[in-house]
């Protein structure tokens, strides 16, 4: 049973193959709540570059893309598997270049100085394993004035995940203040399959 969770652990986070294919599909049906509301937080304004941080199969992407037709999204994910689904999601706009799909590690963006009006991730800090480096990264690609929005899960049910909270409260938003993120707030999101949604938003 432990070698199953362990491989099932690994798949939601680089999702492989077919059952990888699989997975990334069913990220996009489970998430659809709180990446319809990661989406309205970011209040994308005409024209701006946009960057996503572990972008599964593109769902949320396509969603940005349809929005406005002059946006322009860029999608990153450790996964090549995932990649091709969010490249076929979203075939017609990575023909038009208006969408890009980038095979890359959240601890090392590249990106180039102050590219992105705004940079979101959904469900992905969980697979973080270099914190204070990743904000950094983050902070480095956005324009002054650019939002960070930052999507998770601390709960379900009546159960608080103190592990997550301790993480956001001693970890995370210490660290974007030091960074130099201004206007850090926890927002509380929908409740999804139960699970408590929230989302940790900062300024460049």
């Amino acid at each position: 049973m432990e070698r199953v969770r362990v491989f099932i652990d690994n798949q939601y986070r680089t999702p492989k193959g077919l059952i990888g294919t699989v997975i990334g599909e069913k990220m996009v049906k489970q998430h659809k709540p709180e990446t319809l509301w990661t989406i309205e937080l970011l209040n994308i304004k005409q024209g701006e570059s946009v960057l996503e941080l572990g972008c599964g199969a593109g769902y949320a992407m396509k969603l940005i893309l349809e929005q406005d037709e002059s946006n322009s999204v860029i999608g990153l994910d450790l996964s090549p598997t995932v990649i091709r689904s969010a490249k076929m999601r979203n075939k017609k706009a990575f023909i038009e270049e208006k969408a890009d799909f980038i095979q890359g590690n959240v601890k090392s963006l590249p990106f180039e100085d102050g590219q992105f009006d705004k940079v979101f991730s959904i469900h992905t800090i969980y697979f973080w394993d270099e914190l204070s480096t990743t904000v950094s990264e983050i902070y480095r690609v956005l324009q002054p004035g650019g939002d960070f929005i930052l999507t998770l899960c601390d709960g379900k049910n009546d159960i608080i995940w103190e592990g997550i909270r301790s993480m956001i409260n001693e970890q995370l938003i210490p660290i974007m203040k030091n960074q130099g993120f201004s206007g850090v707030e926890v927002v509380k999101g929908p409740n999804s399959r139960h699970y408590h949604t929230i989302a940790v938003a900062g300024k460049k």
